[in-house]
């Protein structure tokens, strides 16, 4: 029996033991997942306090419940660890680790490099390698492969190597009814037998599996979905910026634009992207474009438009608390919302953290408010805590600004007690009219 058929039989009985590298936003919905439909998984972690955590069933990771967790745990079925030794006992490995930006906004791949050598340092014949984590294409092939081959193995008979691209939305689960379970995947394998591995693996984690010709493609696939989504929210906020100008409601634009039943797909303007992937995936992209003698403009300027809106939203509060005859220096504002989305806890990229610092220049004096974020880091290592939103803060600050339209607001109460509101969500939309002419809009 060959390695191949082997590990099918594996996967198909569900007797493969996964190993996910990573578990985080992405990891551990996987790992989660994997462990439900049968598997034995492994999660190796090189945090020894969420290590911990998995270990005694206490989820830190909204889209998976604390006592799935638990019963997960209880069953056996899944396990965390910093044991990267283990990586040997594993059928199948998902590489599922951050991708960020360095200073110079160019890729930053310590991770997947890092990851890739731990798995070379214990490859064995049989094993199947995925990587997860959104990278420009090539990546598999240039980064990861290399560092496999190295072993003497070759890679489409005695192991086998794909990326899959992680499609995790953060709370998309509870609010639109897409998790990881009816999400299609697309699978990009280096050899057609790779391929096959991959999907045969990924039909038992999701009720779709779309089969690409490359690791390469499926790297393009999810820059793309995601430079999608940046340059559209670039153009409606180019037009938020113009209708400012003329004294246009954008918001009013946009919802008249989104009754054309065709031809249309509504986004709307905010104060800044947030999240691991909006925010960063095009300036993969505009990387390796460079590599070819290209220069991605269309997508560069998308994202020139989108980094000046926490800008504009500082400006929009200098303006409201000018109207109430007070400076931005010394005065107390507001931030309510820290999370780059609404009802999660997942603040990375984050905008407030932006407009935080922006206001913080200008000498103003910074609350922050949010039901879902207890405590927070910026990128130079400084941590905060949030405040609860009470009607003393509320009263006692110059200025409260939605940054994130969290359902636990009370938005009502907060037009009616802060003395001026800058709404960057369109969350009061819903308001008496006589509440709404207090409120600044993006």
């Amino acid at each position: 029996m060959t390695y191949q058929q082997e590990l099918l039989a594996k996967i198909a009985a569900r007797s493969a033991v996964v190993g996910v590298i990573g578990m985080g936003y992405v990891g551990m919905p996987l790992a989660a997942r994997a462990a439900t439909q049968g598997f034995r998984v492994l999660g190796f972690e090189v945090n020894p306090e969420r290590v911990a955590q998995i270990n005694a069933g206490q989820s830190y990771v909204g889209d998976v419940p604390g006592a799935a967790l638990a019963d997960l745990r209880a069953s056996g079925r899944l396990e965390a660890t910093t044991e990267v030794g283990r990586l040997a006992a594993c059928d199948v490995l998902i590489i599922c680790v951050p991708t960020p930006l360095n200073q110079t906004r160019d890729p930053d791949l310590r991770h997947v490099e890092e990851a890739a050598a731990a798995i070379a340092r214990n490859l064995r014949p049989g094993q199947l390698i995925v990587l997860e984590s959104t990278t420009y294409p090539g990546t598999t092939r240039e980064v990861v492969q290399p560092r496999l081959d190295a072993r003497g193995l070759q890679v489409g008979r005695d192991y086998f190597l794909a990326f899959s691209p992680e499609r995790i939305d953060p709370g998309q689960t509870s609010s639109k009814g897409y998790g990881i379970e009816n999400t299609p995947r697309v699978v990009g394998g280096v050899t057609p037998t790779c391929t096959e591995l991959a999907s045969a693996f990924y039909r038992h984690i999701t009720s779709e599996v779309v089969p690409v010709s490359s690791p390469d493609a499926a790297e393009m696939t999810k820059l793309f979905e995601n430079i999608f989504r940046a340059v559209n929210i670039a153009l409606v906020n180019e037009l938020a910026l113009l209708c400012d100008r003329m004294d246009l409601d954008v918001w009013e634009v946009v919802d008249a634009a989104a009754t054309k039943p065709y031809g249309f797909m509504k986004f709307t303007p905010g104060p800044g992207l947030g999240g691991h992937c909006i925010p960063i995936d095009p300036y993969y992209l505009t990387w390796k474009a460079r590599a070819y003698d290209m220069n991605t403009r269309f997508v560069e300027l998308a994202g020139e438009i989108n980094t000046q809106m926490p800008r504009h939203v500082r400006d929009l509060i200098a303006r409201a608390l000018n109207r109430q005859r007070k400076p931005l220096n010394g005065s107390v504002v507001a931030l309510l919302g820290v999370a780059y989305k609404p009802d999660v806890d997942d603040y990375r990229e984050s905008p407030a953290l932006k407009v935080m610092d922006l206001l913080a220049a200008e000498g103003a004096v910074v609350v922050t408010c949010d039901p879902h974020v207890r405590r927070f880091e910026t990128h130079d290592g400084r941590s905060f805590e949030t405040t609860p939103l009470t009607d003393e803060v509320l009263r006692r600050c110059d200025c409260a600004v939605i940054i994130t339209a969290h359902s636990a607001f009370p938005y009502q109460r907060i037009v009616e007690l802060a003395p001026v509101v800058v709404d960057t969500r369109n969350a009061t939309r819903r308001l008496p009219a006589e509440l709404r002419a207090r409120v600044v809009r993006l």
